[in-house]
């Protein structure tokens, strides 16, 4: 992605999110971290070489280490700033997986902040529904699908349920990029 890309993109995911949230019922003073925290997603991925970030085909084992270290990379550079430190549950818990197998500290289930459950639904809708250098963007039925048959696993099954409901009334036009 070139670097309008990603300003395009963060702001769809964030608006998707702030949706997401309110669907599942948070509340609107708890928006503005989630706002930041899903603005802020990929922060800690300043950490992570150019090299890497922009490669054209599959990662190797040693590159995928390296790019799992973005959540904690967030977390550090997040921290120093106070007025953050709300938003960081997105940054630092968005590559957790509801069966426990995510990173950076394999939480399971309802140990994920709930602002963190509801961006990953949004995160991975975006990445699988945007051309990548290693492959074309997926249709809304095959991401539609992917997520149903990731909640329980990846997903929380509520934040699920609400997002397909968005996707069964919206269809092609949700969008996060």
């Amino acid at each position: 992605m070139e670097d309008d890309e990603i300003w395009l993109h963060n702001h769809g995911v964030v608006a998707l999110t702030l949706r997401l949230a309110r669907a599942v019922g948070m509340k609107e003073d708890e928006l503005i971290h989630v706002r930041r925290g899903a603005f802020l997603h990929d922060i800690g991925m300043v950490g992570v070489p150019d090299e890497i970030i922009f490669k054209p085909g599959q990662l190797t084992e040693k590159e995928w280490e390296i790019v799992r270290r973005h959540p904690v990379f967030a977390r550090d550079l997040l921290t120093s700033t106070g007025a953050l430190v709300p938003a960081l549950e997105i940054p630092y818990c968005h590559h957790e997986k509801w069966d426990g197998t995510g990173y950076p500290r394999a939480l399971k289930g309802e140990q994920i902040p709930l602002s963190a459950r509801v961006f990953a639904v949004v995160d991975v809708w975006c990445a699988l529904r945007t051309d990548r250098p290693h492959r074309a963007a997926w249709s809304v039925e095959e991401a539609r699908e992917y997520i149903y048959h990731h909640a329980g696993t990846h997903f929380d099954p509520r934040i699920v349920e609400a997002f397909l409901a968005m996707v069964a009334q919206e269809g092609s036009s949700l969008s996060g990029s």
